[in-house]
C-alpha cells in the first residue's frame, strides 16, 4: 500500500478491525510516519451461467435448490444435507474462478452429488436434466448408477 502522504511503498497494519461488510486497516509510512486508514472488502464477480439456448443470466442458488428438493420429496435426505450439497457447488464454482458457467457443467455436477447422496433422487434428476425420451433411456440410467456403487 502506497503512503497518500510520500508514495513510499512502505507501509505496516497499526490496527484492523471489522466495520460493516468491510475490514478498516489503520496504516503507518515508515517512511515518513503519517497514519492513514484503508478499507478493505471482497470483491464479489457475479457469476454468469450460459443456458443450453445461449442466453445469459446471473447465477441464482435458489433455482439449483428448487431441483434438487424436488428431487428428494419423500426421500430420506436431510435438508441439513442438500442445504450443504448446494454449498458445495456453489462454492465449487466460485473456487473456478470462471465468470462463466454453462448451465450443462452445473447439471453434472448436481448430478454427481446426488448420485453420491441418494440413487432414487438421482434418478429422479437425472430424467428431468436429461430429457429422458423412453423407458429404455432411464434403464440405462439406472444401471450406470448401479456400476458406479
Amino acid at each position: 500500500m502506497k503512503c497518500p502522504f510520500c508514495s513510499a511503498e512502505d507501509t505496516k497494519v497499526i490496527d484492523s478491525r471489522p466495520a460493516e461488510g468491510t475490514i478498516r486497516r489503520r496504516r503507518q509510512c515508515e517512511k515518513c510516519g503519517k497514519r492513514f486508514t484503508t478499507y478493505e472488502r471482497v470483491e464479489v464477480i457475479p457469476l454468469m451461467v450460459i443456458k443450453k439456448d445461449g442466453v445469459r443470466e446471473e447465477f441464482d442458488r435458489s433455482k439449483i435448490e428448487k431441483g434438487i428438493f424436488r428431487a428428494c420429496h419423500k426421500r430420506p435426505v436431510p435438508v441439513d444435507r442438500i442445504t450443504g450439497l448446494v454449498d458445495d457447488i456453489e462454492n465449487e464454482l466460485i473456487a473456478s474462478g470462471e465468470k462463466e458457467i454453462p448451465s450443462s457443467v452445473i447439471g453434472e455436477m448436481v448430478m454427481n452429488k446426488l448420485a453420491a447422496l441418494d440413487g432414487v433422487a438421482y434418478v429422479r434428476f437425472a430424467s428431468v436434466y436429461r430429457e429422458f425420451k423412453d423407458l429404455d433411456t432411464l434403464l440405462e440410467e439406472i444401471n450406470k448408477l448401479a456400476h458406479r456403487k
